[in-house]
């Protein structure tokens, strides 16, 4: 049965032709005038139909609220985390019962077997901290491990698991409801099953029928479609053994997966094949509170994570850059602005590759985040001429001339807030099902540098920050971030995406904080993505002819364009009103997703 909620849901439906070919420029908020006489339905209509050009709008869900609000890839695991939220728990509370839903209900990258970050903003002004529970390289592990093109998959390639020790001390910090109840969705999802969406279905049929998932036959097993063909919307899907797992989680405490009958488990299916994670590997993790990196933009303060993600510095470095130029005048659509945001993303990835890794292991240098060192890059920008990302990066030899992740966001009736993103690294990971547990282990050894001093223009990385070394946290693209304003949270996001994570980051943060860009607009919109090498622009398709105008220009200038379908990131977005208070979220249904809020 739906819960009473006092959340608007706006889902815009088809527009007229005429609408489709409205330029892109309108996707800013109407005038004040025109806010004034609109109630915040109309006003979200209004929206809608201004930025109806863009394939996401016809698709995207925004939901108003005042007392909580949970986005995420998975309606179920939202449903959770908001069912949390109603009962009293803090954002953080609903985020640990939203990340331990979709280790049952969005198995490519929700998981009990991975890692990742999550952002917390506390409220009350108190300043946000990073709760960082990436995975570890095991005791074992060694530089050349992995020779260059071996596989993706499999036991070896699995690095110590921290999801549930990152949610745990999140818990513990900012937690109100006993953590048996949080893990309970996740128990009553697995055992009485979910009915799956269209999305996963496909998801699911695709990797079943990937060659390289057949030496996994508990994968094949766990995740067979009920007829025993193909997976269809509407199918439900159950599974007892995570249901057990997490049964032993809720009853004997986080530490059951680290010193307890998870752990047994986990090291029961490492004996005998290629993986080096062993029980001391599993009893010495620790999840680590973290200071996250900071910058002032426009008058907002923007935070994001700290190493081992290179999210947060690139993130802020690229703001820094951009903060140089005048790109409101210029127009968020522009040649010039699409050009500037490319060349500050070439040189914050390029310094991501110099100099990024396990903070714990490598010394990262403090200049990177500074507004001097942005304002000596943004100098050496040419107004009209692309960079060569090879002659830009001269001091790293380049060789002779290869992720699924999963964001959410909350946010609480007293203004705490969690942008949380966490990860198997591929889709379903290692593909590894551990044999009686039910759930995947992550494939994150594929994240390290994996040939030292080989670098090449294909985009494989052989920089030393980031080699591999036994304890060492692997580099991330994660990028949960959060901005506030007079100490009181504006937005809340994040992406899945690989490498392309923090470029999704930045194209919302500009959507909104620079352009005033609607929350729906913001999260619908194209989205571009360049990574220093290779030395290409990654522009998402969308047939409107200023646009195509745009990447014309681009062209002209000296940027190789890659033209590619509107699949980059899935960034469920929060965004509150400064005047008003209320809460928008937006599910980007790039993949699939809700806005679950009262």
């Amino acid at each position: 049965m739906a819960e009473p909620s006092d959340a608007t849901d706006v889902r815009p439906q088809s527009w007229s032709q005429s609408l489709r070919s409205a330029p892109l420029g309108v996707g800013r908020r109407p005038s004040r005038s025109v806010r004034r006489g609109l109630s915040p339905v109309a006003l979200l209509v209004l929206i809608s139909l201004m930025t109806a050009p863009l394939v996401a709008a016809e698709r995207a869900s925004a939901t108003q609220a005042t007392h909580g609000v949970v986005v995420a890839v998975s309606p179920d695991a939202a449903d959770a985390g908001l069912r949390i939220l109603k009962r009293g728990g803090t954002a953080v509370d609903a985020a640990v019962a939203t990340a331990l839903a979709m280790a049952v209900t969005y198995p490519p990258a929700g998981n009990i077997g991975g890692g990742g970050f999550m952002m917390v903003c506390p409220g009350n002004g108190v300043d946000p901290v990073c709760v960082e529970y990436r995975e570890r390289a095991p005791a074992a592990a060694t530089r050349d491990m992995f020779a260059l093109g071996a596989s993706r998959f499999g036991h070896k390639i699995v690095g110590v698991p921290g999801t549930v020790a990152g949610l745990a001390l999140a818990h513990q910090r900012y937690g109100r409801l006993p953590w048996k109840d949080l893990v309970q969705p996740a128990v009553d999802l697995a055992i009485d099953g979910f009915l799956v969406d269209a999305a996963l279905a496909r998801s699911l049929n695709q990797v079943r029928a990937d060659k390289r998932t057949r030496p996994f036959k508990e994968f094949l097993r766990v995740y067979r479609p009920p007829d025993g063909t193909r997976w269809r919307d509407g199918d439900r899907m159950r599974q007892p053994d995570l249901g057990r797992t997490l049964r032993w989680l809720a009853d004997d405490g986080p530490d059951a997966f680290y010193r307890g009958r998870i752990a047994k488990l986990i090291v029961a299916e490492m004996a005998g094949s290629s993986g080096v994670v062993t029980a001391e590997d599993l009893a010495d993790y620790q999840a680590k509170l973290r200071t996250p990196i900071h910058t002032r933009y426009r008058g907002f303060d923007v935070y994001g994570p700290p190493p081992p993600s290179s999210g947060g510095i690139c993130l802020i470095e690229m703001l820094n850059i951009l903060e140089n130029f005048d790109l409101r005048q210029k127009g968020r659509w522009s040649a010039e602005t699409n050009h500037l945001m490319i060349e500050a993303m070439r040189r914050a990835y390029l310094d991501r590759a110099r100099f990024l890794g396990d903070q714990d292991f490598v010394q990262i240098p403090d200049r990177l985040t500074r507004k001097s060192y942005a304002a000596q890059l943004a100098a050496k920008i040419a107004p009209r001429r692309a960079t060569d990302s090879a002659q830009l990066g001269a001091d790293i030899p380049l060789a002779p001339a290869g992720a699924s992740t999963t964001h959410f966001s909350v946010i609480d009736a007293r203004g705490m807030a969690v942008s949380n993103t966490y990860t198997l690294e591929y889709s379903y990971g290692s593909r590894v099902v551990v044999k009686g547990g039910g759930f995947l282990l992550n494939n994150e050894m594929g994240d390290f540098n994996w040939k030292a001093g080989h670098t090449d223009r294909l985009g494989r990385i052989g920089t030393d920050a980031n080699l591999i070394q036994p304890g060492k946290r692997m580099l991330s693209s994660q990028c949960p971030t959060l901005v506030t304003r007079d100490g009181r949270v504006r937005l809340v996001t994040g992406s899945p995406g690989g490498r392309t994570i923090i470029n999704t980051a930045l194209c919302i943060v500009l959507n909104l904080l620079e352009f005033e860009m609607d929350p729906v607009a913001a999260v619908a919109a194209p989205r571009l993505h360049h990574q220093w090498l290779p030395d290409r622009v990654r522009f998402e398709d969308h047939n409107d002819a200023d646009y195509r105008r745009m990447l014309d220009v681009l062209r002209a200038w000296g940027h190789s364009l890659e033209k590619r379908p509107r699949r980059q990131g899935d960034a469920h977005t929060i965004w509150v009103d400064p005047k008003t208070g209320k809460y928008t979220g937006v599910a980007d249904h790039r993949i699939s997703g809700k806005a679950a809020g009262y």
